[in-house]
């Protein structure tokens, strides 16, 4: 067993730790740097510990708070004092983010949530080192249905295949979609190919007479949406003039 550490260390953790409950419950999260959200969180499953060392080691490992999140159990455990119980901690309180950004989607009008799609999105997509699609499933007064990741691909490109998203409409008798991509570089930019891919799905869904709300880019700079650029419309008269 190590030395028994002096009561005035113990004493000057309590102190700090009070002083973050005190930042929180005085300002919210919005007051916290990454740091401290972690050094808060590793807290729950370190007694009379000060946890400002491995919240650095962290994101210096893992690179940000999201991609910390992110990351599985047996990786979190391998940085230097990080435990079993510390990494419960933080895969918990990940889990229930997601949760609860999903079900407060569940049933909502898009049209009046859109925001809300994005901060769930972002959560999931922004930070990921490959690419990956979803879809937004809505039905007919346009309330999501479900939201399901239907492809992966490497860091440059995913291969989406336009029927597969249209099968599964079919299944969940959805009557309008929104897409969502991440880009890894970081910049939500749409490339041609995504232009391009934009185009084929909305002929597709033409057949079927399935509406396409949106086309939405994740990255760490923030987001691309085509309908608010305009460029869902420019595509959707494109597609007009071929059929």
């Amino acid at each position: 067993m190590g030395a028994k550490l002096p009561a005035e260390f113990y004493q000057r953790v309590a102190g700090h730790r009070e002083r973050l409950r005190k930042k929180f419950l005085t300002h919210g999260l919005k007051a916290f740097t990454d740091e401290e959200v972690l050094e808060l969180l590793l807290i729950f499953g370190t007694p009379r510990r000060d946890c400002k060392i491995q919240a650095r080691e962290l994101l210096k490992r893992f690179g940000s708070l999201a991609q910390v999140l992110e990351a599985p159990l047996e990786e979190l455990c391998k940085v230097s004092g990080v435990g079993p119980k510390n990494a419960l901690a933080l895969k918990f309180v990940h889990e229930v983010a997601r949760r609860f950004l999903a079900r407060r989607l569940a049933k909502r009008p898009y049209i009046s949530c859109a925001q809300e799609v994005f901060e769930y999105l972002g959560h999931s997509m922004m930070d990921l080192k490959r690419e990956v699609f979803k879809v937004l499933f809505l039905d007919a007064r346009h309330h999501i249905i479900t939201v399901e990741e239907l492809f992966q691909g490497t860091v440059n490109e995913s291969a989406v295949y336009p029927r597969e998203i249209l099968k599964r409409s079919l299944e969940l008798q959805a009557t309008a979609l929104v897409l969502a991509h991440n880009h890894p570089s970081g910049d939500p930019s749409p490339s041609r190919a995504d232009i391009d891919l934009t185009k084929r799905i909305l002929m597709a869904c033409r057949v079927l007479q399935i509406r396409l709300l949106d086309h939405l880019i994740i990255a760490k700079e923030g987001y691309f949406s085509f309908a608010d650029n305009g460029l869902l419309n420019q595509l959707e008269n494109q597609v007009q003039g071929v059929f």
